[in-house]
């Protein structure tokens, strides 16, 4: 691809938009983010709050331990983080510099100041809209479609700044960067030719970064130690070592490390899961750096092209996506080109697309380590001559329509799925029984 075709400059966008640092789980770091800025609106500490969250929010920010906070969850620990200790300059890494004296006061803050949750009205898969007070002020934000996306703040009745139209159902991301351009001929074309110089600072910080919290999670105990599990039971083949490293940066994500993560389509997860294995196969087959970035680069915009037609939250789970990208690019590792790759994706996404997403939590490693194997699985299918052909199940010939099929399933045909996996979550049933 050369760098005068119009999508170059797309896919370096891309990335850049996507390969973000953050610390801690990105949907209640977005609340702590909200909060944070909302309090230098209001210009002090608010006496109350009120935070509204889509179903969604509440279901990732449920169970997902609030780093620098003392061991804290929930959404009212990450609006009090942000309220009391939070750097809004720092976006997603709003809470990384939380001194000790700080985090005792999150807690006081916790106990002494009231913070109302209720559920957001509409539609709108991505909501978040904080209402801070203090005396007679009052302000409002909002954030909708993605985790940094402010689209309005209000402060005593006067809008500062609106932003955008009315929001999509379907958690469609405005304000980014167009990936209708998205092919996976065209993102091959791309890692092939791109100049490394354009990518090289953005995607290596996603290898430092990401390998460094895997292996965090591998020293520590970390939630349910799922990378350790893998390791002592499975052995040290390299097919287990990319599932075990990317399960433990999650082991240690998922329960409060405070390392930063570099993010793909909004999520730590998924940015772990797309880069940490291909890191494991690179130096196993010693293919030096530059493949290795552009292996990496080539797991990241496989993800972004999978998870745009789902939205940024959905029922089905992000790790998918990732997992079976990282296939392609170890795919690409060996050599492959586009058949390789292609199928590679088709045979993994026949695979496991039906795993579902029930918030952020430790068991989200395990399920990283299901569609890392899914992805490998999915290369070994095809270097065996096997693979899965259009018209079995949701699979239909040719790469792009199966990953279309993927994003209608995962968009439209779970949105029931998501709604109850919501109400299960928050004991909708037992509260009118």
């Amino acid at each position: 691809m050369e760098k005068t075709d119009p999508r170059y400059r797309h896919f370096v966008q891309i990335l850049r938009e996507e390969l973000v640092p953050a610390m801690g789980c990105t949907e209640p770091i977005a609340i702590a983010y909200g909060a944070a800025k909302a309090r230098e609106v209001l210009g002090r500490i608010p006496e109350r709050m009120q935070v509204e969250a889509s179903g969604n929010i509440i279901k990732n920010v449920k169970s997902v331990v609030v780093p620098n906070t003392g061991g804290l969850k929930g959404i009212e620990a990450a609006a009090a983080a942000g309220a009391v200790a939070g750097d809004a300059g720092k976006i997603l890494e709003v809470i990384s510099c939380v001194a000790g004296e700080q985090k005792a006061a999150i807690r006081d803050y916790l106990a002494g100041h009231e913070i109302k949750v209720r559920p957001a009205g509409g539609d709108v898969v991505f909501d978040i809209i904080l209402t801070l007070w203090a005396g007679e002020d009052r302000v409002r934000l909002r954030i909708a479609d993605y985790h940094t996306n402010v689209i309005f703040i209000e402060k005593n009745g006067e809008t500062l700044f609106k932003c955008g139209e009315v929001l999509s159902p379907a958690g469609v991301a405005s304000g980014l960067t167009d990936r209708s351009c998205l092919t996976v001929e065209a993102i091959l074309d791309f890692v092939e030719t791109v100049d490394l110089e354009d990518i090289r600072e953005m995607v290596q910080r996603q290898i430092d970064y990401n390998w460094a919290i895997a292996q965090e999670g591998m020293a520590h105990e970390w939630g349910a130690n799922i990378g350790k599990v893998l390791k002592n039971d499975y052995g040290e083949d390299v097919k287990i070592r990319a599932r075990y490293m990317a399960a433990a940066g999650s082991d240690a994500r998922m329960s409060g490390c405070e390392k930063p993560v570099i993010i793909v389509s909004g999520s730590g997860n998924q940015g772990i899961t797309a880069s940490v294995p291909v890191v494991v196969y690179a130096r196993e087959l010693g293919v030096g750096q530059e493949k290795t970035l552009r292996a990496v680069a080539l797991s990241d915009l496989l993800t972004i092209h999978m998870k745009t037609g789902i939205g940024r939250l959905s029922a089905y789970c992000g790790a998918v996506s990732a997992g079976c990208a990282a296939g392609g690019a170890v795919a690409y590792l060996y050599g492959g080109g586009y058949q390789e790759v292609a199928h590679t994706l088709v045979n993994a996404l026949a695979t496991i697309s039906g795993m579902i997403c029930d918030g952020a939590k430790p068991s989200c490693a395990a399920k990283i380590a299901a569609a890392v194997d899914a992805g490998i699985l999915g290369y070994h299918m095809f270097r065996s001559g096997q693979q899965f052909r259009g018209g079995e199940g949701i699979v239909t010939k040719g790469v792009e329509e199966t990953i279309a099929n993927i994003g209608r399933l995962g968009r439209l045909g779970m949105r029931e799925t998501d709604k109850e996996i919501i109400r299960i979550m928050t004991g909708a049933y037992s509260q009118t029984t």
